[in-house]
This record gives structure tokens, C-alpha cells and sequence, in this order.
């Protein structure tokens, strides 16, 4: 067999085997028909065997087609990894539910590793995303002994309480002034020789459990106040508007009714009157915060909250657009934040104005908060307005 041959026979080997693991099955029985079979054929016989449906829609057909045509040298795929890469930008997945991999990820990692595991450090730093993906999934699939590991250099994170903006410097004020409150100690004792040591010394320990507590209770607020503005505590969800009509009282308000999946439309009143046509928002792609306490906007009852993007004086306002393939119903996730939705947010709290400070679109209309995209299975939620608060 020649020598390229061998590599595609190793390359087809390594994905049939990957894909069992990752769906908990027998390898031995899928590895007899590798060399007569392409990519796309391997996936249905081992998805097939697994028992279940068969997923041919046009995204998982584009990263098998991408699989299927990467070349076997690095320098050959240098613009296809580019592009990757930058689609990677906005994804923790290449294809999933959410922050979970999906056999497309399995495939394109397994024709990818030969290519970059002996990449030199200065070639791993022109693909971030792309390295910060292959880490990702080598570490949430058990491959066994597959694959070699990837290593890559990463920075240290050391926390820091917000505010704390030189902590050296405050080590040392700390140390000065318990240097400070000594010398004061020892002045007293020459001072009063009828001061017993034993009374300075719990004093000084008095002093040093407040100073510790005081630590404690700020580190407390610091907790407690990330916890307030956490978008976690929010229910967004994917909707589509099904019917829309002038709302009977207000003429900046409309009333829309939203499917999110459920039995029953959920009514939500908003103020998108001067913006769009009733007939502009028919079967509009949205999505919406579900659990804002529900309650009559010009008495009229609004049960949610559509989340839209605008520009700096308001003279464009735009309901963010979810992918087209994702579910309805399905929750917006945030890499990295965990955490479950409040049943129901507490108006008392301000929990809704503490968070959408931190709501805006970036340079490339992806909506985030605090930069991290709100992504659905099948991508990021965005908008045509870059640089827009989103309310």
C-alpha cells in the first residue's frame, strides 16, 4: 500500500474507533469494512448500530465533507485550520447540545490530531481557537489510549477580589503596619512595667481575628455580588412569533404571541410598534426571558420578555435571531457559567437591571455578556447591530 495509502487507512481506522467510545460501542466489529468505505458511509454504519435516528442534515454533512477533504500534510489544510479557527471564535462546539460534543466534533478532532499534535508552540498560537477546542475535546471524550495528548501552554489564573487592583502592595502595607503595632506594644511594656505580656498578646491575636473576619466578610460581598449579576439566574429561551397585534391601548406597544414549544402560546407585550409591521414580526425567530414575573403592561397581561438589540440613541431596535436550526424552547448557555434560573425573578431584588448592563453585541453583532456569546446547540444568538446594548 503506499504510503498515503496508509495514512488515510489510519486516518479512517482512528475515526470508526473514536466514534465507538463515544457512543459506548464494540470497535472490532466496525473495522473490518474501513478500507472500502469513505467517511460519510462510516458514520452511518456506526451511528446505525448504535440504534440511534440517522442525522444527514446539511451541518452534520458539511463537517464529514470537511473531514473527507483535509489534507494529509499541515501545510496543505494551513487556510482550511484558518477558517476554523475563526469559526471556532464563537463556538465551544463544533456541532452539539450546547457545551456537549457531537460526533461531528468526534470525527473532525480525530482527522485533525495527527496534523497538530507535534505542531511547535509558535504554530499553536496562530490557531487559538482551533487548540483551545482540541483541548477541550480530548479532555470531555475518554479515548483511552487513541490518541496521543495534546499539550498545550496555559496561563496561570490567579483570583483577585474585584478592586484589588495591587495586591503586593497591600501584602506589604499589611505587614508594615503589624511591624507598626508591635513597636506601640513594646513602647507600652517599657512604659508600664506592671503591663503583663499575656494581656498584649491578646490583644494582638483581638486585632488579628477582626482584621480576618473583616477578609472573610468582604470576600462574602464579593461572592454574593457575582452571584446577583449572574446571567445563570435568567431563563432565555428560543421562540418564534406566531401572531402579533397592536396593543388596544398604548400605540408604541404590540402584543405578540410567542411559541417556545409548550401547549400553550406564552402572551408577551412589547415596544416594538415603531420599529416593525405586524406583518415584519409574523414567524420572526426570537428569544426571550421566560421567567420574568408575568404582569399587565397597560393592562394587558406580558408572560416574558423578547430580548432586542439597539443602537447608542435607540433609532434602531432589532429582536436578537437565534440559528435558524436551533429548537424551540431550547435554553441560551453561556461557556463557562453554570448554574440554574431563578423559577421566577424577584422584582425587589433588581435582579434583571443588575444583569443587562452586561448585555451587548460585540464588533461582529454576536450577542454576549461580559464577551461570552450566548450560544445555542446550533451556534450563537447575534444581530445585525454591532456594539449595541441589548435590553
Amino acid at each position: 500500500m503506499a504510503p498515503n495509502g496508509s495514512i488515510v487507512l489510519s486516518r479512517k481506522q482512528k475515526i470508526v474507533s473514536s466514534l465507538c467510545k463515544h457512543l459506548s460501542l464494540d470497535t472490532k466489529i466496525h473495522l473490518d469494512d474501513v478500507a472500502e468505505n469513505d467517511i460519510k458511509s462510516l458514520y452511518f454504519n456506526v451511528r446505525n448500530s448504535s440504534g440511534a435516528s440517522l442525522d444527514d442534515n446539511h451541518e452534520v454533512m458539511k463537517w464529514i465533507e470537511l473531514a473527507e477533504s483535509l489534507p494529509l500534510d499541515f501545510k496543505s489544510c494551513s487556510g482550511i485550520l484558518n477558517k476554523l479557527d475563526h469559526e471556532l471564535a464563537l463556538k465551544s462546539v463544533l456541532l452539539g447540545n450546547g457545551l456537549k460534543p457531537s460526533e461531528v466534533d468526534v470525527i473532525v478532532f480525530s482527522v485533525l490530531h495527527p496534523l497538530l499534535v507535534g505542531l511547535r508552540n509558535e504554530d499553536k498560537d496562530k490557531l487559538p481557537h482551533v487548540m483551545r477546542w482540541m483541548d477541550y475535546i480530548q479532555s470531555k471524550e475518554d479515548f483511552g489510549e487513541l490518541f496521543e495528548k495534546i499539550l498545550l501552554e496555559k496561563a496561570k489564573f490567579e483570583p483577585q477580589l474585584e478592586g484589588a487592583k495591587n495586591p503586593v502592595k497591600v501584602d506589604v502595607d499589611s505587614d508594615a503596619k503589624k511591624t507598626l503595632q508591635s513597636a506601640k506594644n513594646a513602647d507600652k511594656l517599657d512604659a508600664d512595667p506592671n503591663l503583663k505580656k499575656s494581656d498584649t498578646g491578646k490583644k494582638a491575636a483581638g486585632v488579628k481575628e477582626a482584621t480576618q473576619e473583616k477578609k472573610k466578610s468582604s470576600e462574602t460581598e464579593a461572592v454574593d455580588k457575582d452571584k446577583e449579576i449572574s446571567v445563570s439566574l435568567l431563563n432565555i429561551q428560543v421562540g418564534v412569533i406566531r401572531k402579533a397585534w397592536k396593543h388596544p391601548s398604548a400605540d408604541s406597544l404590540l402584543v405578540e404571541e410567542i411559541d417556545i414549544g409548550d401547549a400553550k402560546f406564552r402572551q408577551v407585550v412589547s415596544g416594538l410598534a415603531k420599529y416593525y409591521s405586524l406583518d415584519e414580526l409574523m414567524n420572526r425567530r426570537i428569544v426571550l426571558i421566560t421567567n420574568v414575573k408575568p404582569g399587565k403592561l397597560r393592562d394587558v397581561m406580558s408572560e416574558g420578555l423578547v430580548l432586542c438589540a439597539s443602537n447608542e440613541d435607540h433609532t434602531i431596535v432589532e429582536p436578537l435571531f437565534p440559528p435558524e436550526e436551533a429548537k424551540l424552547g431550547e435554553r441560551v448557555s453561556f461557556a463557562g457559567i453554570d448554574g440554574k434560573p431563578e423559577d421566577v425573578l424577584n422584582p425587589k431584588k433588581k435582579q434583571l437591571e443588575k444583569i443587562t448592563p452586561h448585555l451587548f453585541t460585540d464588533d461582529k453583532g454576536v450577542a454576549t455578556f461580559k464577551g461570552i456569546p450566548f450560544m445555542t446547540s446550533c451556534g450563537p444568538c447575534t444581530s445585525a447591530i454591532p456594539k449595541a446594548s441589548i435590553k
